[in-house]
């Protein structure tokens, strides 16, 4: 299998490129975490979809320390949209979203796969869980989701994006919800999530998408459909405007042409949306190294 790490975020709010952050005396990053828990489960190939601006840096760090060990592709994620849709405004520099990084790496993809982000760690269980259940079939069109507690993907810190799940008695997936602002509420009685001006409640044991999904290459056209129609309909803002991989597998799940499955963790999850949740992640990866659930120096080979 192949793991698709997202990584060409500008990390805006974090204030730098925070996939490239150190978390070690090692100078190990989240990505370095999330490569060796991907190859303990079995997965053979990474494909990075970055800024092509930041090849030399990726491959002078993350890249000559993994490519001894697993076979590694790198693809880039500009502003270039299908010809024929619309125009961007000039002045737009942010990417457009985590769908059209998918797009980017289509002809770099020939398998099954996972997609993860460059700076979220997971935990080991990710891996073996979605590993072990997209392997499960040769077929088509059986994809599956890491699905995680609410409280546990939560930072101290500000507001973050979720992708809020509902499920069936069988964990077969029946609708995603982006949720774009949500935060601890009520001293950490439960958390709530901006609707306009209104905050509404939303419950802690809520299960929450970490853009952690299996998926195969029959993703691909259904995202290239889905992505000409969100540029070209009146309601996209095209200055702001995200395509985004929970919608996509939401409506492919709707329209028939997959079933999803939801893998529920109870694993926390950790990252660095804000530069002062850089202290918690370092001291939990230590703790991690400090029981064994980690190497001291994970590529000393």
């Amino acid at each position: 299998m192949t793991l698709l790490v997202l990584a060409a975020g500008m990390g805006s709010r974090y204030g730098g490129l925070k996939q490239l952050d150190p978390m070690t005396p090692h100078g190990e990053f989240i990505i370095d975490f999330s490569v060796y828990d991907a190859l303990r489960a079995g997965y053979t190939k990474v494909v990075f979809v970055i800024k092509e601006e930041n090849y030399e840096l990726f491959r002078s760090t993350i890249g000559k320390r993994i490519e001894k060990v697993i076979n590694v592709e790198y693809v880039f994620q500009g502003m270039d949209i299908p010809a024929g849709t619309v125009t961007l405004p000039p002045e737009r520099v942010k990417p457009l979203g985590t769908a059209h990084a998918l797009l980017c790496a289509k002809n770099a993809i020939t398998e099954k796969f996972s997609v993860i982000n460059a700076d979220d760690y997971y935990g080991p269980e990710a891996y073996r869980l979605a590993a072990e259940y997209m392997n499960k079939t040769d077929e088509y069109g059986h994809f599956c989701m890491v699905g995680y507690v609410l409280k546990n993907t939560l930072t101290e810190h500000g507001t973050v994006s979720r992708g809020i799940c509902v499920a069936d008695e069988n964990g077969m997936l029946q609708s995603i919800t982006e949720r774009t602002k949500i935060r601890h509420a009520d001293n950490h009685q439960h958390a709530e999530f901006a609707e306009g001006d209104v905050w509404v409640d939303l419950d802690y044991d809520s299960i929450a998408s970490m853009n952690f999904f299996g998926f195969d290459p029959s993703i691909f056209e259904f995202a290239e459909d889905g992505f000409r129609k969100f540029l070209t309909d009146p309601s996209t803002d095209l200055m702001k405007g995200e395509y985004f991989l929970p919608t996509v597998a939401s409506e492919m799940n709707k329209a028939g042409k997959c079933d999803l499955k939801v893998l529920k963790t109870n694993d926390k999850w950790h990252g660095v949306t804000y530069p002062d949740d850089k202290a918690e992640v370092v001291a939990c990866i230590r703790e991690m190294i400090a029981n064994g659930v980690y190497p001291d120096g994970l590529w000393k080979l």
